[in-house]
């Protein structure tokens, strides 16, 4: 897991979920991944913990092989 001080900007939080940037965008719309925050005028990113959970909570909430 990441440092919680750490802040992912789209390319990465691409990279880790293996998500499309359309995707992402959809998804917090509809209330299902961690809202970005405004690191300027034209710049977001995410806190590294909210992108941990999410990534923990879809491990969570995925059938089990076999079941």
């Amino acid at each position: 897991m990441s440092n919680n001080r750490t802040i992912f900007r789209l390319p990465k939080v691409i990279n880790i979920t293996g998500l499309g940037r359309s995707t992402i965008y959809r998804d917090i719309k509809l209330g299902n991944f961690p809202r970005p925050i405004q690191l300027g005028k034209k710049a977001v990113g995410w806190k590294s913990n909210d992108i941990d959970e999410w990534i923990e909570s879809r491990i969570h909430t995925s059938p089990k092989k076999g079941a």
